[in-house]
């Protein structure tokens, strides 16, 4: 057995598991009352469409109402509890925020297949209170795809854009996994602990068994895919085909030997081993839908550490901060980092940010969410023509600070009126390279868990990472899901005018992400002051955005600023979070030009903040986060 506190980890998953049954019958009250206001809304506004929802990446399982959280030497919040406690069991004996954060995430994939994994990938913002480092774990396309990979190759339909279901189950989409890489990567510059003591918690879980969620058995039962395949349906289902109940001790002996063999050898049990040979063997052999993953794409992996993509802020407060720490915050310009492309995420804030702070503060409310969608308009147009992985989409770098220019973002918020724009057009920004380019169509995203963590070094890191689509591509190699990764490029190659798209399929590529883990720094002593960041595809710019916003802007505490009713735009309707988002402020946003959509928005953000030594921890009400600390 593992040399770790077992005992006080399965003492924690049972209590979990008694928590999870107790929220049954509010978790369904709730659910009730969300669809019988949406049955409502179909039936009496011929204008305020429902969604399918397609734009929300992971079902809606539910509210669970959360303390707000205060510590004195360090945090770790993600998004389950079993998770927490073991990142703050490697800051009691002594590890790094990055050793916490890897045996967090190692737990993670078990108790929370359905977000991420070591068949995934991810983006790590670090800082140990001098320099910020960029770590990226994103996946990469097989050497073998063409532009056409997502192109329907005969039929009718030949040349079109395959349906997303159809691509995102099988091998087809699955890319390079980098999460390990990118960890390995990160604790060789920065760990403390043995390698091998970061994958212990996790190992013991797998073997002792940990009780299933609420949520787990709610996307479980909800999903079309994840029975076809013969692992998954071994392990999530009973002989009926129905998930284990809430609060069944799942057990993974699976997982808990490719764990032991990662904790043992690294990396290159699965970029080198027989790991990786399993995963190319499931990819290529898949019975309907096989992929072009190869040995040789493992073995040509690697992690990157990138410059940050960092911006000033200077917050805009259109009534005064409730809070000492906030009032701070708001008279200072602040400095917000986080990972540069492939990541959409921080460009597209930075970009929403600054457009917003070129216009009027004193607003109303819904004034204020009506210029706020309209700023993401702006930002997805960009966001849509010009990123994609700097390596590959143009023979020129981009100059991404170029997007961020005042002078430009002053000529965007120029373009806000008091009617909607409805769809807005990408900018020129001058100089950059790109302008020859075709606009993205938008297309599902979906996926993703968000940790962040703060040590009693005042080191502090944000890390998001993803199997893309709830469960990734369906496809289960000895106890881990693999990712669909690749489907977050965009299926069409060439606009319609023949321009190529920035975010197409080519080999060796790295697909545009919108993972968004930030650090907020004071300028004056450069100490992290927030970590934060989210899940729930294209929408965690929105998440992250509004986050932001609502603590320094609002001046509201952390746990009423995660639970404020979201709203979105990806550069079309103005997506409301069915149930949640108000009736009188929808007709506002209406009556100024916003076609409306309904939709579950099951965000996933988790802040700390640092204040006079202190530090205060919040966990998103729509998932299973929790904070554990000292």
């Amino acid at each position: 057995m593992p040399a770790v506190n077992s005992g006080l980890l399965f003492k924690l998953a049972l209590c979990t598991m008694q928590r999870y049954s107790d929220l049954r019958t509010l978790v369904f009250s709730v659910a009730l009352y969300v669809v019988c206001g949406l049955c409502w809304l179909v039936f009496q506004s011929p204008v305020w469409a429902q969604s399918s929802g397609s734009t929300a990446p992971e079902a809606d399982s539910g509210w669970q109402d959360k303390p707000t959280w205060q510590f004195k030497h360090f945090a770790v919040v993600t998004a389950h509890p079993l998770a927490s406690e073991a990142g703050a069991q490697m800051l009691r004996e002594g590890g790094s925020a990055i050793d916490a954060a890897i045996a967090s995430q190692m737990v993670l994939g078990l108790v929370e297949p359905q977000s991420s994994g070591i068949g995934g990938g991810g983006f790590l913002t670090y800082s140990n209170g001098k320099t910020v480092q960029v770590y990226d774990g994103r996946e990469t396309a097989p050497q073998g795809v063409t532009e056409a990979l997502f192109l329907e190759a005969a039929g009718e339909n030949k040349g079109q854009p395959m349906a997303f279901h159809k691509a995102k189950v099988g091998g087809l989409a699955v890319g390079v996994p980098g999460l390990i890489a990118m960890l390995h990567l990160a604790h060789k510059d920065h760990g403390r602990l043995a390698w091998a003591r970061l994958f212990e918690p996790a190992i013991a879980l797998a073997e002792e068994g940990f009780p299933i969620s609420q949520r787990l058995h709610a996307l479980l039962k909800q999903d079309r895919f994840l029975r076809k395949d013969t692992q998954a349906r071994a392990y999530f289902y009973d002989a009926n085909l129905e998930p284990f109940p809430v609060g069944h001790l799942l057990r993974n002996p699976a997982l808990a030997q490719v764990l032991r063999g990662l904790a043992q050898g690294g990396p290159g049990s699965l970029y080198y081993g027989e790991l990786g040979n399993a995963v190319v063997a499931a990819v290529q052999g898949h019975a309907t839908n096989p992929g072009l993953l190869r040995q040789d794409d493992f073995k040509n992996y690697n992690a990157l550490r990138r410059e940050p993509l960092c911006f000033n802020w200077q917050p805009k407060t259109p009534q005064p901060p409730q809070g000492a720490f906030e009032q701070t915050l708001a008279r200072t310009a602040l400095r917000v980092c986080g990972p540069p492309p492939p990541s959409s995420g921080p460009l597209a804030i930075g970009q929403i940010l600054g457009i917003l702070s070129q216009l009027s503060s004193g607003v109303k409310p819904v004034d204020r969410d009506y210029l706020f969608l309209e700023a993401a308009r702006l930002a997805f147009a960009d966001r849509a023509k010009f990123v994609a992985d700097p390596g590959l989409s143009s023979s020129k770098l981009p100059d991404w600070q170029t997007l961020l220019e005042p002078s430009y973002l002053k000529s965007r918020a120029a373009l806000i009126s008091e009617k909607s724009l409805g769809k807005a057009p990408a900018g020129k920004p001058g100089g950059f390279a790109g302008q020859g380019l075709g606009a993205m169509p938008m297309q599902i995203e979906a996926g993703t868990t968000h940790l962040s963590i703060m040590d009693h070094n005042g080191h502090a890191l944000a890390l998001t990472s993803s199997i893309e689509s709830a469960f990734g591509s369906r496809l289960m190699v000895n106890g881990f899901l693999l990712n669909n990764q690749l489907t977050d490029f965009s299926f069409k190659p060439f606009d319609d005018e023949g321009h190529p798209i920035a975010n197409r399929v080519e080999p060796n590529k790295r697909p545009r992400s919108s993972m968004s883990p930030l650090l907020v720094f004071d300028p004056n002593t450069h100490q992290a002051q927030m970590a934060l960041g989210s899940a729930g595809g294209a929408l965690i710019i929105h998440y992250v955005t509004k986050a932001l916003i609502n603590t320094i802007n609002e001046g509201l505490p952390a746990k009423a600023a995660l639970e404020q009713p979201h709203l979105g735009s990806m550069n079309g309707p103005a997506l409301l979070e069915a149930g949640r988002y108000a009736e009188d402020r929808a007709d506002v946003l209406h009556k100024r030009g916003n076609e409306l959509r309904f939709v579950p928005m099951t965000s996933g953000t988790h802040v700390l903040l640092r204040e006079d030594g202190q530090l205060w921890g919040a966990a998103d009400p729509r998932r299973d986060g929790w904070a554990v600390g000292e």
